[in-house]
């Protein structure tokens, strides 16, 4: 096969098939070209999920006649003042985005410099189709139509317009969040979307972007490591997500999806959260320019850090610092759904009393949901009677217990948590605190306690173990079983101790006292599969941080055991002082708080 030079039109498809892969792939090109060109005001415009028609606009500095008719040739950049391709700072540099949007689209580029005239210049999937004077103010306007019309091959992978319109609007998001200095406007086919006023600072641009609820259940983050700086705010474990699409990356103030970043940050909150969920946050990196490369991946998705290991320890540790000190804080108000669940019902009025006069029954006329049943010259006594069978089956009314008390009973408003007042369903715990009512799940709630208790462990201070009467053997494949026996030593710290016995088993001779009388077979099984399963990039320590949330599950206080007033305030006070108790293993929240206004609000008082 001869070699030979490709045309100039299909060069360009090939280029536009590395930077245009779908509708949010040209805005996210357009609108980073207006940050770059000093823009304060951008508007978009969106039809039909972009594939009909992309619109951007800026008030930047603009573009002369000479200037655009450059700008939509290959190579041709004003983002590279210097040879230095490594210390670029702007959004991007590649020359490729303009004339590769023009050559599978309908591109109409108008411009103009403060001080001169503007010029419009149109491009039909590659060729000049028309230009000349243009009546704009200041910056730059950009219509993209019927992109991928004459390249059905690719278009047919395009997917719905409501999907491609989803992707359009995480791309405006994502880099409205990195310039809270600009102000952004989104429309989704004429119907406006999207309005973010310029000039706010990082905190304010996120809550305006995301939940409202973030505001309520996150974190500030501030880390400083050498030169290096991380910023932005982070969600209370027990305030999480389905998917990750909630989690807003930055470095150096461009928008990343940093394989490096996503597995420190999934590292910071490993023993926080399900291997399902995940956390909402919006993290800034600032490093030197010289320490990153930006320039790995055609549309600047991902980065290469020149000391990968320094930042995933700034974010892994800067992230776990910032949630110990949130201590026990966890998601305190009930839904809003939880409390319309409530339902307040009629007392009926007060019936007159029945009874035997004279040996003879005297009530009024019988009456079922309001109505008389009373039938018509009937005697009432006979109606009863056929009741009665009806009656007896109702249930008995409720009875209580009380204790007699040992002690004095604590003040509710000394403790954060409060007091227990009871168990619910011998699963939650009644708490009265001093701003309202705390309702406790005791299993979730007594996991956390055990993993900080096997954390412990893990920092020095060993777990005290419990001998087995008997050692027993479990048998595991081969692999597992080295696997076991390479975390021999880190195991032992958290009161587990097994040895190999044998190619494919292991005996365990004792087991976390803590735990008390469990399934041993269960947990060196788990144990086993734990460490096999985890993400390889993992090290031992954090494979066994892992570890030790499967072994918490396995020795907590389990719901439908009964608990006595002391134990329960024993857990309650326990939870104060031990960090992340707000939240169980999973994410779950492991108590929630219904304040005394809400109370009232159930009663009718407020």
């Amino acid at each position: 096969m001869s070699i030979r030079r490709l045309p100039e039109k299909l060069v360009n498809r090939i280029a536009a098939g590395e930077v245009v892969e779908r509708p949010a792939a040209a805005l996210k090109e357009l609108v980073e070209n207006a940050i770059d060109a000093g823009a304060t005001r951008i508007s978009v415009r969106i039809a039909e999920g972009g594939m009909a028609r992309l619109e951007v606009e800026d008030d930047g500095c603009g573009m002369t006649a000479a200037e655009m008719a450059l700008a939509l040739e290959r190579h041709a950049t004003s983002k590279l003042p210097t040879d230095a391709i490594e210390d670029v700072t702007t959004m991007g540099f590649r020359g490729e985005a303009l004339p590769s949007i023009a050559s599978v689209a309908r591109l109409t580029l108008e411009s103009r410099v403060a001080g001169g005239d503007g010029w419009r210049r149109v491009v039909d999937n590659g060729a000049v189709a028309a230009e000349g004077p243009a009546a704009l103010a200041k910056g730059t306007h950009v219509v993209v139509e019927d992109l991928f019309a004459r390249v059905p091959a690719r278009r047919k992978f395009l997917r719905s317009p409501r999907s491609e319109y989803a992707a359009c609007l995480d791309v405006v998001k994502r880099l409205a969040m990195a310039r809270p200095d600009i102000a952004f406007v989104v429309e989704h086919d004429g119907r406006r979307v999207l309005d973010v006023q310029g000039g706010q600072d990082r905190l304010s641009r996120v809550a305006a972007l995301t939940q409202r609820e973030l505001a309520a259940n996150s974190i500030g983050v501030d880390v400083e490591r050498g030169e290096a700086r991380l910023g932005g705010v982070i969600s209370l474990p027990t305030y999480n997500r389905g998917i990750a699409d909630h989690q807003y990356l930055f470095v150096n103030g461009r928008p990343v999806k940093d394989r490096l970043l996503v597995g420190a940050l999934r590292g910071a909150y490993a023993d926080l959260l399900a291997r399902d969920r995940h956390p909402v946050v919006a993290l800034f990196l600032d490093i030197p320019t010289s320490e990153v490369d930006v320039n790995v991946h055609p549309a600047k998705t991902e980065v290469r850090f020149r000391d990968p290991q320094l930042i995933r320890g700034m974010i892994v540790g800067g992230l776990r610092r910032a949630l110990d000190e949130h201590g026990f804080r966890s998601v305190q108000r009930p839904a809003e759904a939880a409390l319309s669940a409530w339902q307040q019902e009629p007392v009926p009025s007060p019936e007159p009393a029945t009874g035997f006069l004279f040996g003879r029954r005297t009530e009024p006329a019988v009456h079922l949901f309001g109505a008389d049943i009373t039938p018509p010259g009937e005697d009432v006594a006979r109606v009863y009677d056929r009741l009665v069978p009806f009656a007896s089956a109702a249930p008995a009314p409720p009875s209580g217990r009380a204790e007699v008390a040992v002690a004095p009973p604590p003040m509710a408003d000394e403790y954060p948590l409060g007091i227990a007042r009871g168990q619910i369903a011998n699963t939650y715990i009644v708490a009265e605190a001093e701003d309202g009512l705390v309702i406790v799940d005791q299993h979730a709630a007594h996991e956390r306690l055990v993993l900080e208790q096997l954390r412990h462990g893990m920092a020095g201070r060993a777990v005290p173990s419990q001998g087995l009467l008997l050692p027993e053997v479990v048998e595991l494949d081969e692999p597992a079983c080295d696997r076991l026996e390479a975390a021999a030593p880190q195991l032992a710290a958290l009161g587990v101790e097994l040895e190999r016995f044998g190619p494919a088993a292991v005996m365990v001779r004792a087991t976390p006292a803590m735990l008390g009388a469990i399934d041993t077979q269960k947990l060196v099984n788990d144990i086993a599969d734990d460490l096999a399963g985890y993400d390889a990039a993992l090290g031992l320590s954090e494979k066994l941080e892992l570890v030790a949330a499967t072994m918490a599950c396995h020795g907590s206080v389990r719901a439908g055991r009964t608990l006595s007033v002391p134990e329960m305030n024993a857990l309650l006070r326990q939870m104060e002082v031990t960090p992340h108790s707000g939240q169980c293993n999973h994410g779950r929240p492991t108590w929630v708080k219904l304040a005394m206004h809400d109370v009232e609000r159930l009663f009718g008082r407020k």
